[in-house]
């Protein structure tokens, strides 16, 4: 009893010691001045125009002002970090490109009846809030690449609890899952070009720019800004839609290497050693 009281008695005396020796030097000023609780001018108009129906030149028409700077005000900077994600993705099946798409050796039957039924539920309840979040991120919180990854906790959860197995008789086969990723890219890098597209064939009065969202002063071109009476973001939503199923397909497709069973996966590095 007295050695758990001396315990206790030496861990409050380290908190408070490690508290106040961290107090101090912030009280003093050590980190600086603390940052003014004043927006900058830049937040300011960010905020004034992701979604401003009053003043609808530089508007997004999306009340999520992160997702509107993220597709909207720098669009091209979020191209380039997609490209970079979706470059180790294909690095890292171009590892694996002699097995990819072959069934596994191994055959296993999973968990128990109890917990793979229980699992299916969740796996619905997960996949729900995944596209959610993809579906209403020019809304709240979220978008494409946060709801594509909540819905590709999916893809871990069916080949711990159903087995590798479930891959090979599932219909989101290796080249399906390929395919699917493939076409949100493009649907991507169409949404993208769509508003200069009349500029390409010819029509030289039609000024527009890429990655275009919402009407401006040189032209008319604008995506649809309401749907019945949810505001869409214009190209925002159609971005997150495309980036969800992307970023489902492209880490489903990474899982799926990585459970491979180590006597299949053995075929990649067989004769590493020696350069081939």
């Amino acid at each position: 009893m007295k050695g758990t009281r001396a315990r206790d008695i030496i861990f409050i005396t380290l908190i408070i010691f490690a508290i106040t020796i961290l107090a101090i030097p912030t009280l003093l000023g050590a980190l600086s001045s603390i940052p003014p609780i004043d927006l900058r001018t830049i937040a300011i108009n960010y905020l004034n125009n992701t979604y401003n129906p009053f003043n609808q030149t530089l508007w997004t028409s999306s009340p999520e002002a992160v997702a509107a700077i993220v597709w909207d005000y720098r669009g091209l900077d979020t191209l380039f970090e997609t490209v970079v994600f979706y470059s180790a993705i294909v690095a890292a099946l171009a590892l694996y490109r002699e097995i990819l798409g072959e069934k596994d050796i191994l055959k296993g039957k999973g968990l128990s009846v109890i917990v793979q039924r229980a699992t299916a539920v969740s796996m619905v309840g997960i996949l729900v809030v995944g596209f959610a979040t993809i579906l209403h991120g020019q809304l709240t919180p979220g978008g494409g690449f946060q709801g594509g990854a909540i819905a590709a906790v999916t893809s871990v959860i069916a080949i711990v609890v159903f087995s590798r197995l479930i891959i090979d008789k599932s219909r989101l086969s290796y080249k399906r899952l390929l395919l699917i990723r493939n076409a949100a890219l493009v649907g991507i890098a169409l949404i993208a070009i769509i508003p200069i597209i009349p500029f390409m064939f010819g029509d030289h009065t039609f000024l527009s720019f890429i990655f275009q969202n919402q009407v401006k002063a040189v032209n008319s071109f604008s995506y649809p800004q309401i749907i019945v009476d949810v505001p869409m973001g214009g190209s925002i939503w159609f971005y997150n839609l495309f980036e969800g199923l992307a970023v489902i397909t492209a880490f489903s497709l990474a899982i799926i290497v990585v459970f491979y069973s180590e006597e299949l996966s053995r075929k990649t590095i067989e004769g590493g050693e020696i350069g081939f």
